[in-house]
């Protein structure tokens, strides 16, 4: 299904947007457009769950964001402050929406993402965090969803028997 989605995203709304999907080794990273060569969206470690994700933060950022490494976004690994957490959910709630959109469309499960293992004010946050992409959710279906995002929640409808998972 990867292959898929790398093939579909490269040759199709990729081009359009001088914009390569591309698997990593390592952290994921946005790379603007320079030189002449394409802006890249890198995923982690080859996984499907990172490259929907990564995808979402490209389809929410402007044009502005998209001229600056990583979107211009700070990120402070695992073991964050309460307040640092606090910061991380009020910037990931609307990406992690659009994820959960992509990820219905493929037939496959969302799980919210507080990317803070260490820190127990996190586990606390769960519920909260949830309830706040589920009200993003249903503000991009009632219409206030990126452009990209609905072209790229659309090639996911289109070639849906092609990307379902088995």
């Amino acid at each position: 299904m990867l292959q898929r989605l790398l093939a579909a995203f490269n040759e199709g709304i990729g081009l359009v947007y001088h914009t390569r999907l591309v698997a990593g080794e390592d952290e994921p990273i946005y790379w603007p457009a320079r030189d002449g060569e394409p802006a890249r969206i890198v995923f982690a470690h080859g996984f499907l769950s990172s490259a929907l994700h990564e995808i979402a933060h490209w389809c929410i950022a402007g044009f502005e964001r998209r001229q600056l490494e990583d979107y211009g976004y700070w990120y402070q690994p695992d073991g964050r402050s309460e307040a640092q957490q606090l910061a991380f959910e009020a910037v990931e709630a609307r990406p992690q929406a659009l994820e959960k959109l992509f990820r219905q469309a493929l037939g496959m499960p969302f799980e919210p993402s507080l990317d803070n293992l260490s820190n127990p004010v996190a586990e606390v946050r769960r519920r909260a965090f949830a309830a706040r992409i589920e009200e993003e959710c249903d503000r991009m279906l009632r219409g206030d969803m990126p452009y990209r995002g609905r072209l790229v929640l659309d090639m996911l409808r289109k070639d849906v028997a092609e990307v379902r998972p088995a």
